[in-house]
């Protein structure tokens, strides 16, 4: 027979596996590559490699933090939506494997600990710990951008592409063409991803009066308007490649993700939402992971 605190222990690990699911934690791939790929190029000062290793703690725990808390209170804003909307009935607020009260106090944890994490950046780096609420704000402000704006889309662009340009700034105090052209590079990526996304709920967004660009300008031409972020993307990526410099390794890279995205866009059609899944997750997590894995081959040979 089980004794209380072991069964204290395991029901306070099932409701941390619980909160991880809702805030889908392995999603954490979309954006943490280009973090890491951020970090790396700033790691390496005039051909030469500058490693810090706390640098790259603190990196992965804002990330991951910061990630978990925006995600975290994204679902608790869109709950009462969410319980609205066939498709997402059964997240995990609405359905009630979770209350209000628990995903708040994860997103308040979750928060603290990203302002706490910015501080490992001290004294050599302030910018961190300065930039932290502005950031966190921004983060957590795009839970609401549906409410006013169809640009939603670009807000959570914005959001994710933050994270190589603050990695770039934790580790060199400063900024450059390179990480703003990677920043750019995510904004226009993962804008062009969330319009796709989004296109599942064109219908409920009108009739809820949510704003999207879907629900504004009808599948159809927000897939085109996708499309053009995403060339984008490409354009972004190889100007990466130039500023920095990198060579043919990571040209291919380039080459390679601009197949993936044309992919993406052959797998969804405006009457065809059904690979939407695929195309969102599957094909931007190869995507993101292969860039950094290019490009450090690159660096490294």
């Amino acid at each position: 027979m089980s004794s209380l605190p072991e069964q204290s222990h395991c029901g306070t690990l099932n409701r941390l596996t619980l909160i991880l699911g809702m805030i889908k934690f392995s999603h954490t791939l979309f954006a943490l590559p280009f973090a890491l790929l951020g970090a790396l190029l700033a790691s390496n000062q005039d051909n030469r490699w500058v490693f810090r290793p706390l640098d790259w703690v603190g990196i992965l725990l804002c990330m991951i933090t910061a990630r978990s808390a925006a995600m975290a209170f994204n679902r608790l804003v869109d709950r009462n939506i969410d319980a609205l909307n066939p498709r997402t009935a059964t997240r995990h607020i609405p359905a009630g494997s979770l209350t209000p009260a628990e995903v708040a106090r994860f997103t308040l944890v979750n928060a603290l600990l990203f302002v706490a994490a910015t501080m490992l950046f001290l004294p050599r780096n302030p910018w961190p710990l300065i930039l932290a609420l502005p950031v966190l704000g921004w983060l957590l402000g795009y839970s609401y951008a549906k409410r006013f704006t169809s640009l939603a889309h670009l807000w959570l662009g914005a959001s994710l592409a933050m994270a190589p340009v603050a990695a770039w700034i934790a580790i060199q105090g400063q900024i450059a063409w390179a990480p703003a052209f990677l920043g750019l590079a995510v904004l226009t990526w993962v804008t062009g991803f969330d319009i796709i996304y989004a296109c599942q709920d064109e219908a409920f967004d009108r009739s809820a009066g949510l704003n999207s660009i879907p629900a504004r300008l009808g599948a159809n031409r927000a897939l085109k308007l996708a499309a053009g972020f995403h060339l984008l993307t490409i354009v972004f990526l190889g100007l990466v490649g130039w500023t920095f410099p990198l060579g043919r390794i990571y040209g291919t890279g380039v080459g390679l993700a601009a197949l993936l995205l044309a992919v993406e866009h052959w797998l969804v059609k405006p009457d065809d939402l059904r690979h939407v899944n695929v195309a969102f997750f599957n094909v931007n997590i190869i995507l993101s992971i292969g860039i950094l894995t290019f490009a450090a081959l690159d660096l490294i040979f």
